[in-house]
């Protein structure tokens, strides 16, 4: 399958006022490089502060990258101004995390959903209101003729969210940034939610990179799982194996941190990662995981780099462990 989204080496700098005259350069992404396929969901997991929404907006060009190329479609799209990507937003969207703040409290749902289509030019009013209805339909609304009058306060979060994600599909894009869309949302909605991506993903054969810290959701939701630690890409492979046989010493920590749902288990000790994530205006040189890895090896973990290399089929990590 040919690839949709390509991200070559990115980086980028933030810069953060730390007194008056003075600020620090904080590397929010440095050096990473992902593919998505048509059709394929990604998903990208770590603790917050990784550098995952950082990424995804990168991958949207809602953020122009300090260095490294975007590529959507084997179109450049690093460099043009906003003005030059009206093609672009079309046929890439986003679903955001909170249902509340993303969505316009002072217009009805009709609007919400009318608007892209008016923006990006569909001119018939009749068209609009029946793909408004359409997608509503879709995402599980129904009858859509009780929603299309309300505004987003006479809704339910889960509701809400459903909203967001008819917006995001309204244009029929070939990709979506779906950035932690159901980690706001009831339990009992979550899985009803990512039914409706997948739904979704299959009847208009869409490329997500899910944004979540949920491993759980990322196993059933995803093709392809990368996880992020401060900025960096340290382990990549199909869901199955990144969670079965995880490679890396920080993955391997994140699935220990998963509770078990077995009763037996409720007062068995979980293992934790010693320490916090280092701040990222002054992160460890060379292996940025090393000042908290039980597998630490010195001499060579904090003076040698360790590039991302296949050590199984298509399974990727980056780790002196696997050199």
């Amino acid at each position: 399958m040919a690839n949709l989204v390509e991200l070559e080496n990115l980086k980028m700098v933030f810069h953060a006022k730390r007194e008056l005259f003075r600020s620090v350069a904080v590397k929010a992404i440095d050096g990473v490089s992902l593919n998505i396929e048509k059709g394929q969901t990604v998903a990208l997991v770590g603790e917050s502060g990784s550098g995952k929404t950082t990424l995804g907006r990168l991958s949207l060009r809602l953020l122009q990258p300090t260095a490294g190329r975007i590529l959507f479609d084997n179109r450049d799209i690093t460099q043009p101004k906003e003005a030059e990507l009206v093609w672009f937003r079309k046929r890439a969207q986003a679903i955001f995390q909170d249902p509340y703040s993303s969505i316009d409290p002072f217009m009805s749902i009709y609007q919400i959903l009318e608007e892209p289509l008016v923006i990006h030019g569909m001119t018939n009013s009749d068209d609009r209101r029946a793909l408004v209805h359409k997608v509503l339909e879709d995402v599980r609304l129904t009858p859509a003729e009780n929603f299309v009058s309300k505004y987003p306060h006479e809704l339910s979060g889960g509701q809400r969210q459903r909203v967001g994600i008819a917006r995001a599909v309204i244009l029929k894009p070939e990709y979506i940034v779906a950035d932690e869309p159901v980690s706001m949302i009831d339990a009992s909605s979550r899985s009803e939610i990512l039914q409706v991506l997948k739904d979704l993903q299959q009847k208009f054969k869409i490329a997500f990179l899910y944004i979540t810290h949920d491993i759980a959701t990322a196993k059933y939701f995803s093709d392809k799982i990368a996880v992020m630690y401060l900025g960096r890409i340290v382990e990549l492979g199909p869901p199955d194996d990144v969670i079965e046989e995880p490679l890396h010493p920080y993955t391997q920590a994140l699935i220990a941190a998963v509770p078990e749902p077995d009763p037996a288990n409720r007062l068995k000790e979980r293992p934790v990662v010693p320490g916090e994530p280092p701040d990222p205006s002054n992160v460890p040189p060379y292996c940025r995981f090393h000042p908290r890895c039980p597998s630490f090896m010195k001499g060579k973990c904090d003076v040698v780099d360790s590039a991302l290399r296949e050590v199984r089929t298509a399974h990727f990590v980056a780790c002196h462990l696997y050199g």
